[in-house]
């Protein structure tokens, strides 16, 4: 199975240049592999290049999760972190990522000096 990159999810999410978009679906088309490095990637250029909120940001991730021909690394991981950034809007998508994957490998709590990501279950502020 082939894999995508950032740049690749960006465009199947924001839609802004129809050439790269018809290049991304049609690399698509046949299934292709996302990892956690990718999605996180793309979950910071959807906040910092085009200013988009955590609800917004949500959104993108499950869309990501449920289209038809992409494959999440982590699909439960990935899942656990977007339910995460639901009830905790003021972190970002990574933040929550981070935890999550730090749960499913056993690995709480993960130490942070971030005072919001400090406050939620599964981290611990130093």
């Amino acid at each position: 199975m082939r894999a995508v990159d950032t740049n690749v999810l960006v465009r199947l999410i924001v839609r802004d240049d129809p050439k790269q978009v018809a290049a991304a679906e049609a690399f698509v088309a046949n299934g292709a592999w996302v990892s956690v490095l990718a999605l996180a990637e793309a979950t910071w250029v959807l906040s910092s290049a085009y200013g988009l909120d955590s609800r917004r940001i949500a959104t993108a991730v499950e869309m990501l999760l449920e289209h038809g021909q992409l494959v999440l690394q982590d699909a439960d991981v990935a899942s656990a972190a977007l339910g995460r950034l639901r009830r905790n809007p003021s972190l970002g998508y990574s933040d929550c990522l981070l935890v999550e994957m730090a749960r499913k490998a056993g690995h709480v709590p993960l130490g942070t000096f971030d005072r919001s990501l400090g406050r939620i279950e599964g981290a611990m502020r130093l």
